[in-house]
């Protein structure tokens, strides 16, 4: 279907009457119940809904000097922007806790229960025992695994099979529940929905997608999916769920309700609010939406997304669901400097970033299309039941693999104090030991060191296989902290083995000037730090953004340079082989119609090169603006899909008089059939600028449709070079442009066709770009 859309020229609105005086605009945003104002699957017209916004606010303007109350009406309006981040912002972080809770409570209720409050998850359970030691901090009477609570013996191999079977059982339980949903009730609320949010805020409509059901579906069964243990995070959902609320209250105000290019500023904003609670990043949420998310981003939207992720932050800090009074996921306290000869192992990681993240995306959209291919993708609730099968069975056994991946990284962070009692931290301190000055501490590795490191090798083994096939089934699913813990492992194993080369070797040059006396040299759960960083950038290509988030999301201001370093790396090696990131990935498996800003168009072709029709389609559908029955029109808008029409002197001149949409037209002739006398299927439609008297004297009356055209279409010449009608299609946000020689009509240009021959270029599928 070529998709087209009409304009409204500047200056003027879409139209003002239909014979004499009278509104137009009145009962356009008063649509009969068969006709919307966009198709679902089709592309909004920015410049049009622009042009209705700024006549909507000279209305506004020039009412509030006639009275008080409109003068009131017009300031209600010009803060109903401000109102609707508010409550995105206050709803959003009250999701995002809650949704934090009930994760913190379902993952722990897979290994054990509290006695004494069945609610409280692991932690809180032993914050309110008075029994335990610091020691054993994670051990205390109220909280029992399941074994202990059914055989009263929680060692030995009986207890660990059971405990075993429970764990796998109630994965598959949590797993299952949440395809269900998904499947039954909301099928958007699936996947990580930041591709689909991308292609939405590009100008795409794709009804549903964020509604009520699917906000609500989603908040249900992220909870399910993420706490099942599968290799998924919460953060990218964040995303789609702060959309969701953000489409819900625009719904409230008719300034954002009837307009879809107002409408996706709000949604701009809302994605600010989804990253600042899934991270504790304010800033890095505005970052996020500006350099990853958002199409178009005006000044204004860039203050109210900063409004909006800041309400939402302050909400989620009140609710403070970490429990340590701290927004951060992450908070990390480092008391040792980074060193220049650092930057070598950092850049290292950065390029292990850049291979995972080509890694991935490669194997996962491999996979992915074999889901969309083959019978697999008709068994959505077989292959999330086996995955996360797999996924328990083999998680199990190994503690890092065990506890959530939010755990796993906090623990991979963190520097190794006086107060650590995880294995990671188990060095050799022997105080009787005395050295030279100018050596390092005496810090070799300990056995819980080495034993700690060949799980993790098994661990990040693990995660990178399967995070392959678990991203993009039939359940919530994000990306970040998934690709984040196969950096952190890295980076951790790489810190340790750096540490322990320069306590063996304190001697080589490199080592030599690094220390102070009593101060550790190297921080390991710094590598892991930049190691996350890489990993997450060399998936989703972010740089500044993904800097601001991980300074924010663990506190570690003064380690802004080795985030850097090891983020430009990671893009660059990740670059070398292929452009897009996983989300611009998805949006081509999908066949969304998203025309990326950052893609180049070299080639020289000209637009009369993918105008439509070519030479063996039939002639393009027109109407003519004086000799065109209301039946004429009404067959032509039945027999076609067409959203709007060129308007033509006659067929055998062809000259462009202007374009008019479809559903302008339908309007039109529905209200002049209910409320015009005379107007029958033979009344001639004229879209000149005066009536011949003849006409209008005769029976039947004619219909005059003079204001509904826009006269000033978007038109380039058949030899326009294709690098330029792209990117007029980028900046202005066109659904169409038509082809004209020395005034004549020669075709038209769409948003898809721009797509395709895009496509067909790069030797790829022009057939994959499609609307549905």
């Amino acid at each position: 279907i070529i998709t087209l859309s009409v304009r409204s020229s500047t200056g003027a609105t879409p139209s003002e009457e239909i014979n004499g005086p009278g509104n137009l605009m009145d009962f356009l945003d008063e649509p009969f119940p068969d006709v919307s104002t966009y198709e679902d699957f089709h592309t909004i017209d920015w410049l049009r809904e622009k042009s209705r916004d700024t006549d909507r606010h000279r209305k506004i303007t020039t009412k509030s000097r006639e009275s008080y109350w409109e003068l009131i009406k017009g300031l209600l309006d010009a803060w109903s922007g401000w109102v609707v981040m508010l409550l995105i912002g206050m709803l959003t972080g009250t999701l995002a806790g809650v949704i934090d809770l009930a994760v913190d409570w379902m993952t722990d209720l897979k290994e054990g229960v509290c006695l004494s409050a069945f609610y409280y998850s692991h932690e809180q359970c032993c914050w309110t025992s008075n029994e335990t030691t610091f020691d054993d901090r994670d051990k205390c009477p109220q909280w029992q695994k399941w074994a202990e609570l059914m055989t009263g013996n929680s060692e030995g191999a009986g207890a660990y099979v059971l405990n075993y079977f429970l764990y796998i059982s109630w994965a598959l339980l949590f797993s299952f529940l949440a395809v269900s949903l998904v499947r039954v009730f909301a099928p958007y609320a699936c996947g990580s929905g930041i591709p689909e949010i991308k292609t939405i805020l590009s100008g795409f409509i794709i009804r549903g997608y964020l509604g009520k059901w699917t906000l609500l579906i989603k908040t249900v069964t992220l909870v399910l999916a993420v706490s099942s243990g599968l290799s998924l995070g919460k953060e990218g959902p964040l995303v789609h769920v702060a959309c969701c609320c953000g489409n819900l209250f625009c719904s409230l105000f008719s300034k954002y309700s009837k307009n879809e290019g107002k409408r996706r500023e709000v949604l701009s904003a809302a994605a600010a609010a989804g990253v600042s609670v899934a991270f504790g990043a304010p800033i890095g949420g505005v970052l996020f939406s500006l350099e990853e998310v958002s199409y178009y981003f005006p000044l204004k939207t860039l203050w109210r997304s900063f409004f909006a992720a800041l309400v939402a932050a302050f909400t989620l800090r009140a609710i403070n669901p970490f429990g340590n009074s701290r927004l951060v996921l992450f908070y990390v306290e480092y008391h040792t400097p980074w060193y220049m000869a650092e930057l070598v192992p950092f850049i290292l990681l950065g390029v292990f970033g850049g291979l995972w993240g080509t890694l991935f995306i490669r194997g996962n959209i491999a996979w992915c299309r074999r889901r969309k291919t083959t019978l697999l993708g008709k068994y959505p609730v077989l292959e999330v039941i086996v995955i996360t099968g797999i996924t328990a069975v083999l998680a199990f056994p190994n503690p890092y693999t065990r506890r959530s991946t939010s755990e796993l990284i906090s623990e991979l962070f963190n520097d190794c104090g006086a107060l650590e009692s995880s294995q990671l931290c188990d060095y050799v301190n022997n105080p009787n030991m005395s050295r030279r000055v100018d050596d390092i501490p005496d810090r070799p590795a300990g056995p819980g060191v080495y034993t700690a490191l060949w799980q993790l090798a098994l661990a990040l083994v693990f995660k990178i296989v399967i995070t392959i096939f678990t991203f993009g089934m039939k359940i919530p699913s994000g990306l970040f902290i998934p690709s984040m813990a196969v950096g952190a492992i890295a980076g951790r194993i790489v810190g340790i083995a750096v540490e322990q080369m320069a306590y063996h070797h304190h001697d080589w040059i490199i080592f030599k000037n690094w220390c102070r006396p009593g101060a550790d040299c190297v921080t390991p759960g710094l590598y892991a730090m930049v190691g996350a960083a890489a990993c997450l950038g060399g998936v989703t290509r972010m740089t500044v953004s993904l800097v601001v988030i991980m300074f924010e999301l663990t506190g570690g201001l003064e380690y802004i340079v080795p985030l850097m370093a090891a983020a430009v790396t990671s893009k660059w090696v990740a670059d070398a082989f292929g452009k897009e990131g996983i989300y611009e990935s998805h949006i081509q498996l999908n066949g969304y119609p998203y025309l990326d800003v950052r893609d180049e168009f070299t080639h020289r072709t000209l637009a009369t090169d993918v105008m439509r029709p070519r030479r063996s389609e039939p002639p393009l559908a027109v109407l003519t603006q004086d000799s065109t029955t209301v039946e004429d029109v009404e067959a032509l808008i039945k027999d076609t899909d067409y959203n709007g029409f060129p308007v033509v002197v006659s067929r055998e001149s062809e000259r462009l008089i202007g374009f008019v949409q479809r559903r302008d037209l339908t309007l039109a002739i529905k209200t002049a059939r209910q409320k015009q006398d005379g107007v029958v299927s033979s009344s001639v439609v004229y879209f000149t600028e005066d009536t011949p008297q003849a006409a209008e004297a005769c029976d039947p009356q004619p219909l005059k449709l003079r204001r509904i055209l826009n006269l000033s279409p978007f038109t380039v010449t058949d030899h326009t070079p294709m690098e330029t009608v792209v990117d007029i299609f980028r900046k202005l946000g066109l659904r169409q442009c038509l082809v004209t020689r020395s005034g004549r009509l020669l075709g038209i240009i769409t948003k898809k066709d721009v797509l395709r021959h895009m496509a067909q270029m790069m030797n790829q599928d022009p057939e994959s770009i499609m609307f549905n």
